[in-house]
């Protein structure tokens, strides 16, 4: 006798169900895993250049005046003036220049760069990034960039063909910026500080306190909030609060989160907590689908036939297929949506239609958590 589609399902997920174990393993990980410092950042650099030295593969100076002005204005500064003149060259292009100061880089400290093309080069290969300086959000200038390009991607072309592997229109410099201007931040003085959580939630900001209160043996940190955990040195701790912070740090907390499930509707990808629960709900999955194939087929006259002509006559086949296998299906309440998500998976229901069931149980009702859609 046949199983219908019903009795696979719920036999799936009653065999599921004896599987998973009720109790799960605990998570923990460390405070430096779980919430960022305060004032302990990096702070975002960009700034406009010249690459030179490419091989006919820069800016068209009559397509992008930005390159034409931007040379000018450098040959100016360096006493040659091009002012009237008709510079034709495809050697050079403008591009922008971004990079990042980690916290605490002291002057002279060496950082990498990265560099984008913004006119019309083919590509940045070969070319030397001319000294650029790198502003902040301030409009001060904290680093400058100069030095070879790095392009991991190429480019070449023919009268008929082409071919382009990776980005050759943008390139990297190793160690290529060098930080004229420290940010000044005195975080050894600081009396307190606070701990900012990378995942926000009011039972993690919790335990991240009592786990450190109960290492100093005081009420020496504070949940303010679900993303903010407040942390003051003790008046009878010897360290300042770098050495304080350093012993926090590897401190481990179980972190909570609340239940959630994304979904990328473009890729069909589904992401869910292990903390997912339905409450009772009846489910069927089906889809009626009507194929239609065209076959065109070539008819011929009769040998020697004098009115005869050779036409095409189309045929046309139709296939409906309405699913009449599939039935409604009960989940009983507390089923965790990994069981079903397995069931399903097990029985070929593709990531799409998936989608389209979660977010059904959601509308009903039926489905404990957070759907959050992506893309």
């Amino acid at each position: 006798m046949a199983i219908s589609y019903a009795q696979k399902i719920c036999r799936f997920v009653a065999a599921l169900s004896l599987v998973l174990s009720p109790h799960q393993a605990s998570a923990f990980s460390r405070i430096k895993d779980l919430a960022d410092i305060e004032g302990v950042r990096d702070n975002m650099l960009i700034g406009y250049g010249l690459v030179a030295g490419l091989t006919g593969t820069g800016d068209t100076l009559q397509n992008s005046p930005f390159t034409r002005q931007a040379l000018q204005t450098m040959l100016e500064r360096l006493g040659v003036n091009t002012r009237g003149y008709n510079v034709n060259t495809k050697d050079i292009a403008a591009v922008m220049v971004t990079a990042n100061l980690r916290p605490f880089s002291a002057q002279g400290t060496r950082i990498d760069v990265v560099v984008s093309a913004m006119g019309d080069a083919k590509s940045l290969n070969g070319g030397t990034l001319l000294a650029t300086p790198l502003l902040a959000a301030d409009g001060e200038v904290y680093a400058l960039a100069q030095g070879p390009v790095a392009v991991g991607g190429f480019s070449a072309q023919g009268q008929a063909a082409s071919v382009t592997r990776g980005v050759p229109t943008s390139g990297r410099i190793a160690n290529g910026g060098t930080v004229e201007r420290e940010v000044t931040f005195k975080l050894a003085e600081a009396p307190s500080l606070r701990l900012a959580l990378r995942n926000p939630d009011f039972t993690t900001a919790q335990r991240v306190a009592q786990a450190i209160n109960r290492y100093l043996g005081g009420p020496a940190a504070t949940a303010s909030d679900s993303a903010t955990v407040r942390l003051n040195r003790p008046a009878n701790y010897n360290g300042d609060i770098v050495a304080l912070l350093t012993e926090v740090e590897q401190l481990k907390v179980e972190p909570d989160l609340p239940a959630k499930v994304v979904i990328d509707e473009q890729s069909g990808v589904i992401v869910m907590g292990s903390d997912v629960r339905i409450s009772t709900v009846a489910i069927a999955q089906g889809n009626l689908t009507i194929r239609v194939t065209e076959t065109a087929q070539v008819s011929q006259p009769q040998p020697f036939s004098q009115q005869g002509q050779t036409q095409v006559v189309p045929r046309t086949n139709i296939d409906v297929d309405e699913q009449m296998g599939r039935q409604l299906i009960v989940l009983q309440d507390g089923v965790s949506l990994q069981v079903l998500v397995n069931g399903l998976n097990a029985l070929g229901v593709g990531p799409r239609d998936m989608i389209s069931i979660l977010q059904a149980i959601k509308a009903a009702g039926a489905l404990q958590a957070e759907i959050q859609v992506i893309g």
